[in-house]
């Protein structure tokens, strides 16, 4: 006898589903992943914070610009005690989904880095897109102290305005 492979979950969700009950399988994982992505946003902002709190920073900013398709970060400028400073050797542990949603991956990346994938990751979430045509600037700043991230939106647009006039 041949084994079914229907015994087999992925996130506790049946690998391969009745085809009557794929709609309803793919809205399971759907929600499964954004609650994986919700719970690794939070431990990313978390790791991160924490980790230039133990470097002794007060506020981080980020500057991004984005258009044509294209979007970068532009500086990342910390401060400590009123001071602009160098931001510092460091790691900070990143969360990701996993590509099928059965767990959190966690790595850890330089500071810099860990900076950076945290503010694309938010960009994405609130605004994702922000690269394209006319695109977006602004900053995201992290408030060490206070244990918060502010993100500041810039959203660029063409507008065309139609008028026609029959004397």
């Amino acid at each position: 006898m041949c084994a079914s492979n229907h015994d087999e979950t992925i996130g506790g969700v049946p690998a391969a589903p009745p085809a009557e009950a794929e709609p309803a399988l793919w809205q399971a994982r759907a929600e499964a992943h954004g609650r994986l992505v919700a719970e690794a946003r939070i431990l990313s902002k978390d790791a991160v914070l924490a980790a230039l709190a133990a470097a002794g920073l007060s506020i981080v900013t980020v500057t991004f610009d984005g258009y044509g398709d294209s979007g970068q970060i532009e500086a990342i400028h910390a401060q400590a005690g009123g001071a602009e400073v160098p931001l510092p050797e460091g790691e900070a542990e990143i969360a990701t989904p996993l590509w099928d949603g059965s767990a959190l991956e966690r790595r850890p990346l330089p500071l810099g880095e860990a900076v950076e994938a945290l503010t694309y990751d938010l960009l994405t979430a609130t605004h994702d897109g922000w690269e394209d045509g006319d695109g977006a600037f602004g900053v995201l700043v992290l408030d060490v102290a206070g244990r918060a991230v502010r993100l500041e939106y810039n959203e660029r647009y063409t507008a065309s305005d139609y008028y026609e006039h029959d004397f």
